[in-house]
């Protein structure tokens, strides 16, 4: 029997983002199974693993198929955390927001601001490694149709990425009803693709297809001077680079409808969606490859992955496929541009990023902060162009991406793990305490270790000035730079997360928890309580 006090969706939802501090600017039009389109899109499974198979290749078929599986069974467990940060906080500043509501109180200001700053250039870095992305694969597309006779120009390369990153401001900026009903098409077209590639690949290389032996146990090291070891870590990096921005969902919660459950749903089935569909494509990738790895690596292609498929489909199958992965590719971009905007938008809000009274604005007519989406777009063109300068620049720049949202996902997390555990009251989403600590504390390991593993060259132990990895320096200047600026101008006017509604009256000590936050319009300080248990507990009666 319906409960006759129950609310709408629409208002449990409004009233748990009140007593997080903010009302409600967006429209939510985000079901749970788009939201875990819009993660899912953003991974883009196939075409991600097409361009980063030569971080999995020189292991051999052993490092490409068990090297996804392990990490993948990783990253899950920071899904986990994050889901439940997300149940139970569902804004979309998310990582700064929690990590202001977590950190000591000396810390809460300089953590949560380096935090956003590392998320708002990780996202946007990622808008521009996946357009980037779609510019190689695109021009790998002629290069196969010419036989290898046209050679693009990096000014070539870096005009047909700057084009991309303009469609997605262009397409971007629509209505989000238009955006939510593209991510259930993107659902279906990624996994028909798959399905294609995972039969037509072994079709195509019947008489020559690799025993099971050899798929699963060969080790290569192709590296000069890695151990076989650190050449399995090394693997990783496709997975990493792969099954990440599943914090998109954290940043579309304001969009959600039945937020406290559809963000850990979309976190939760697209780290799934990747983990199990991954391992089948690279025990697939490793039945059909040659043992003779070296010629897949330095194909004329310029990508591995074409290679792959010429050798087992021909030339007119490899220029189809490849179409549709650059297909895919964009549609990667315009999620992740999303994703981004709501990320920057958010921060907006609470004042921290350069511009915020103007980039705040949310446009109307079409619920969406479009001054945000271009903003993205056209930080994205202006860290493509440092590309131009060589690949080991690219490189670099590629990784402030991966490190960025890495480190803005460890600091709230680990926060939560050391400062949180009785603090937080849990959302639908919750693993139980125990389970909660242990999984919170291998997540934290990993995501140190993974950190870590970004800063290490990839294909030698003995690097020189073009094969050195330059993302130490990138990171160190992004991180170092935030908090510089911090300290020297921003402690003057960034107080943390604002709010935007009134104080909400507060409920009994022993069922909530509060948060001081500064009231946008007036500029003074306040107590909001947030009253999670009462919101959840009033979902829970409602929808169940």
């Amino acid at each position: 029997m319906n409960d006759p006090e129950a609310k709408p969706p629409d208002t449990l939802d409004n009233q748990v983002l009140a007593d997080i501090g903010y009302k409600p600017e967006l429209k939510r039009n985000f079901s749970k199974l788009q939201m875990f389109g819009i993660a899912f899109s953003i991974m883009g499974l196939l075409p991600s693993i097409a361009t980063t198979l030569s971080y999995t290749l020189p292991a051999g078929p052993y490092g490409m198929v068990w090297g996804w599986f392990v990490c993948a069974f990783c990253v899950m467990s920071v899904g986990l955390t994050m889901s439940e940060l997300g149940s139970a906080l569902p804004t979309s500043g998310g990582l700064y927001w929690w990590t202001f509501y977590f950190a000591p109180d000396k810390l809460k200001r300089p953590l949560s601001f380096l935090v956003g700053y590392s998320n708002t250039l990780g996202l946007t870095g990622g808008v521009m490694s996946i357009d980037y992305g779609f510019a190689q694969i695109f021009t790998s597309v002629i290069i196969v149709a010419t036989d290898g006779r046209w050679n693009p120009s990096k000014y070539t390369v870096y005009g047909i990425f700057a084009a991309c990153v303009v469609s997605h401001g262009c397409v971007g900026s629509l209505g989000t009803h238009h955006m939510a009903k593209f991510q259930t098409m993107c659902i279906f077209i990624n996994f028909a693709v798959i399905l294609v590639v995972m039969i037509a690949l072994p079709i195509g290389a019947r008489n020559r297809l690799n025993t099971g032996e050899y798929m699963f146990s060969h080790i290569d090291n192709l590296t000069d001077g890695w151990p076989d070891g650190w050449v399995f870590f090394l693997t990783w990096l496709s997975p990493i680079w792969t099954i990440g921005a599943f914090d998109s969902c954290v940043h579309m919660a304001e969009e959600a409808a039945d937020a406290t459950r559809a963000v850990p749903f979309g976190i939760i089935s697209s780290i799934g969606a990747c983990w199990v569909l991954g391992f089948c494509l690279n025990i697939v990738f490793a039945a059909v490859m040659p043992h003779d790895i070296a010629p897949l690596l330095n194909t004329k292609f310029q990508q591995p992955m074409a290679q792959l498929v010429y050798d087992c489909l021909g030339k007119n199958w490899t220029i189809g496929i490849m179409c549709i992965f650059f297909c895919l590719q964009w549609t990667m971009g315009l999620s992740n541009v999303i994703g981004a905007s709501r990320q920057s938008w958010a921060f907006s809000r609470d004042g921290a990023l350069p511009f915020s009274t103007f980039l705040k604005v949310v446009n109307t007519k079409y619920s969406n902060p479009i001054r945000c989406v271009w903003g993205n777009a056209l930080l994205a063109l202006a860290l493509g162009s440092i590309c131009m300068i060589d690949a080991t620049a690219a490189a670099a720049i590629f990784s402030l991406s991966a490190g960025g949202n890495y480190l803005a996902w460890f600091i709230p997390l680990t926060l939560k793990l050391v400062f949180g555990q009785n603090k937080l009251t849990p959302g639908p989403f919750y693993l139980g305490k125990r389970l909660s600590i242990a999984i919170g504390t291998f997540a934290s390991t990993y995501l140190f270790f993974a950190i870590i593993l970004l800063q290490f060259p990839g294909t030698t132990a003995h690097p020189d000035k073009l094969s050195m990895n330059y993302t130490c320096v990138i990171l160190a200047g992004v991180w170092g730079g935030c908090l510089t600026y911090y300290f020297l101008f921003a402690h003057r006017w960034y107080t943390g997360p604002k709010t935007t509604v009134d104080v909400v009256d507060g409920v009994g000590e022993s069922s909530c928890e509060s948060i001081e936050l500064v009231d946008e319009s007036e500029g003074e300080k306040k107590r909001v309580v947030n009253d999670y248990s009462t919101s959840h507990s009033t979902s829970q009666t409602t929808l169940e």
